[in-house]
């Protein structure tokens, strides 16, 4: 299979599938020297893994994750103090599938003949044949973001050391839609909604907290605890502390279910979501992404525009469209409104707008860049639809007998918040390259 693999100076593979025995990202590109923990790792993977609140599918996959390669397992001489940090080789990062029972299976096999609509499976089995991995959808399950939340996981790492800051919040769901948010407050209540998560989580608490698995362990150590941990999700996820929406909002100041800004937007678009769920249907919407504090030049021209980087994340399951600034509604703005007239105060450039969400030419311009994307209802649905026999062409009915997400934007964001960090950390490497040598000339 091909098409597995993203970027040029931070690299990473992906493999795995819904079913396996798991997945898998490896990641090079990365600094020696950096801390790293499957603490860390496991607190964005918390904020995309299904089971989690009532916008969700009941699938109860806990997402922990585990550094296979990539640290070192001691200190590389007495006393160095570098012992679990990277060296330099490829990190790989494994994120074994705990929760899929025959019963699950089951009823993928009861329906793999006759395609889901709006999924790949059609698709998939005409290109890879009867062996295609149909389970779960396979390679095509938004499971597979997983890996791509662990890779951003590191890219982020290494460019908040840059000053860079990457984010992303849910903007619209169910044609509920928040209104502009001052950045700076986005950032602050997707902060606290990551630490209500944390805080929250039974396995982040039970598994990390409490030191059930540790740096210290070895990799078969820690796979007899995720023996252990597979066969007591339920007892765990029972452990998940009792607060109410009303102490939510009150201590951390955000929705206690969906990462938006506006605590009443949220609440109306959750309304709105769980009205459509109930007829049996699914509701899409937005997601948005910012960067603050990228330095001017990023991106390369033509083919590898800064933004043209950022449209693969049409790559991402569910997402059927990306728009940068101002995006589509360019179209009914004239040129004066549109263009960012710019003007300089006490040394430094002030943009008066930022229509082309921190990007022209494809190049950034130093201002926020600014990224959102469509994501489609879930196709899982549990209405009646036309499809076919994928073996014999014959024309059939088909309702969703498995696990479904009432929508997938509210796990969304989290994927494009790494995503955008893997590009923003491919091309700052780049860019820090070639700034260095062009400085050589201009000495």
């Amino acid at each position: 299979m091909l098409g597995c693999h993203f970027g040029k100076m931070f690299q990473v593979t992906v493999a795995g599938g819904s079913y396996q025995d798991g997945l898998a990202a490896v990641i090079q590109g990365h600094p020696p020297a950096m801390a790293i923990t499957e603490q860390e790792i496991y607190g964005d993977l918390l904020l995309r893994k299904p089971g989690a609140d009532e916008l969700s599918s009941p699938r109860k996959e806990p997402d922990l994750p585990i550094i296979y390669t990539g640290v070192n397992a001691a200190d590389t001489v007495e006393n160095a103090k570098n012992k679990g940090l990277t060296n330099g080789t490829p990190l790989t990062i494994l994120i074994p599938n705990l929760d899929r029972h025959f019963e699950h299976i089951k009823q993928y096999q009861d329906t793999n003949r006759t395609p889901r609509p709006g999924h790949a499976s059609y698709a998939s089995f005409i290109k890879y044949g009867p062996a295609d991995d149909a389970i779960g959808a396979g390679f095509f399950s938004g499971r597979y973001t997983s890996t791509i939340v662990a890779a951003g996981c590191i890219a982020k790492k290494v460019l908040q050391k840059c000053g860079i800051e990457v984010f992303g919040y849910v903007k619209e769901l169910a044609s509920v839609r928040c209104g502009n948010i001052d950045s700076a407050k986005a950032l602050k209540c997707t902060q606290n909604y990551k630490k209500m998560r944390r805080e929250l989580d039974p396995f982040y608490q039970e598994i990390y907290v409490k030191g059930r698995i540790t740096n210290e362990m070895r990799f078969l150590e820690k796979m007899a605890v995720f023996a252990e941990i597979e066969n007591q999700i339920d007892k765990i996820r029972d452990k998940a502390p009792k607060i109410s929406p009303e102490k939510i909002r009150e201590k951390y100041g955000v929705h206690p279910v969906l990462n938006c800004p506006d605590i009443q937007t949220a609440e109306e678009m959750v309304k709105a979501c769980n009205k459509i769920s109930a007829g049996g249907d699914s509701a899409g919407g937005v997601v948005e992404v910012i960067v603050r504090g990228v330095p001017v030049g990023l991106g390369e021209p033509i083919f590898d525009k800064l933004d043209a980087e950022l449209g693969k994340m049409l790559g991402i399951g569910a997402v059927k469209g990306v728009e940068i600034g101002a995006g589509f509604a360019v179209k009914d703005m004239t040129g004066s409104q549109n263009n960012d007239q710019m003007r300089a105060e006490k040394g430094k450039v002030v943009f008066e707008s930022n229509n082309a969400g921190g990007i022209t030419g494809g190049l950034s311009t130093g201002q926020e860049i600014i990224i959102r994307l469509a994501v489609k209802p879930t196709p899982t649905i549990d209405k009646q639809q036309h499809t076919i026999d994928k073996y014999t062409l014959e024309n059939k009915m088909l309702a969703a007998i498995t696990r479904r997400d009432p929508t997938i934007v509210a796990r969304v964001w989290p994927v494009a918040e790494n995503y955008t960090a893997m590009i923003i950390l491919d091309n700052l490497l780049m860019h820090y390259g070639y700034q260095a040598i062009k400085q050589k000339f201009e000495q």
